[in-house]
């Protein structure tokens, strides 16, 4: 009975070690942010690659979760 749990034990572990990495991404590490594709999942508002644009929806999605500014708007 031990045999049996230890040859599954190591089955498990070597099993483990045969994982491939997990590479599959089209945006490089070192690309801008804002230089970017048009996708369905763009905001409103946001023109792609254009830096200005950029910035604006993030200081609009930052200020969206200011707990002080959505309490004042109550």
């Amino acid at each position: 009975m031990t045999r049996v749990s230890i040859i599954v034990g190591l089955a498990v572990m070597l099993c483990a070690c045969t994982e491939s990495p997990q590479t599959a991404t089209a945006r490089r590490a070192d690309d801008k942010p804002w230089d970017n594709a048009s996708t369905a999942y763009m905001a409103s508002g946001y023109k792609a690659a254009d830096k200005a644009a950029w910035e604006q929806q993030m200081k609009n999605r930052n200020q969206g979760q200011n707990e002080y500014a959505r309490a004042a708007a109550k």
